[in-house]
């Protein structure tokens, strides 16, 4: 199971929100690129970034620095958060991000997904933020009636090899992630279920393992200092790759 600590950026600045709301987000830094190489530092193996601006298609420079973070850190780069376009998929790709996710387009609109899948192949993964079963779209703003596990069978036939699963109820409130909702999740779409929402300890990372899950997310557990990164990766990694 891979790590990926998470950079949310609001503005221009790290944020973090808790269950989605943008009136209750805390500001972590000012300076996304320090951070990121901060956690290049202590082991990451891959970094998660999401223009939250860009999901609520507001406009700031937010893509410009992840931009920059790509092109700087030695680690892969995912991001999502604002992608619409082919042409900004594109963009993200040429300044060296390496997995661009689609999120509200691929809930609306599916065949762009798969159009964007028959281009650019696995650096394409599809976001699913999940409220009740349900996917949100617009920055958590608003609820589809499309249901999260069916949304991410209809991505994985047309070649869609990695869902980032999302439970809004979870994230950042470090009480735990769903774990029925990620086994579920991760049983019917099978490897390349990236988890997020809710980690607030190592035993939470620990306690993903058996899901099945190939991947977890963290974000605020990391800036409030509740989970270690550099101990994280050695114990959560190796645990699972040892199973």
């Amino acid at each position: 199971m891979i790590l990926y600590p998470a950079i949310d950026l609001r503005g221009g600045q790290c944020v973090r929100l808790m269950q989605g709301d943008f009136d209750q987000t805390t500001v972590y830094s000012d300076h996304p690129l320090t951070m990121a190489e901060k956690w290049e530092s202590q082991g990451a193996r891959w970094l998660h970034m999401v223009d939250l601006d860009g999901a609520r298609q507001e406009v700031t420079n937010n893509r410009a620095v992840i931009c920059e973070v790509a092109k700087t850190l030695s680690i892969p780069v995912q991001t999502g958060g604002g992608i619409r376009t082919m042409a900004d998929i594109e963009e993200l790709i040429e300044s060296g991000v390496s997995r661009v996710i689609l999120g509200t387009v691929a809930v609306k609109n599916p065949s762009f997904a798969k159009e964007a899948v028959a281009q650019f192949g696995d650096a394409i993964a599809v976001g699913i933020d999940a409220k009740d079963g349900f996917a949100a779209i617009s920055g958590w703003e608003e609820v589809s009636g499309r249901e999260a596990v069916d949304l991410a069978l209809e991505m994985k036939s047309y070649g869609v090899r990695h869902i980032i699963y999302t439970d809004i109820s979870t994230d950042g409130m470090l009480s735990g992630p769903n774990y029925s909702a990620m086994q579920r999740m991760a049983e019917a779409f099978g490897p390349g279920v990236i988890a997020s929402g809710g980690v607030g300890a190592l035993e939470h990372l620990h306690n993903l393992i058996p899901t099945g899950v190939s991947g977890a997310i963290i974000g605020k557990a990391l800036y409030t200092g509740a989970v270690d990164l550099r101990r994280a990766v050695a114990e959560i990694e190796e645990a699972s790759y040892a199973d």
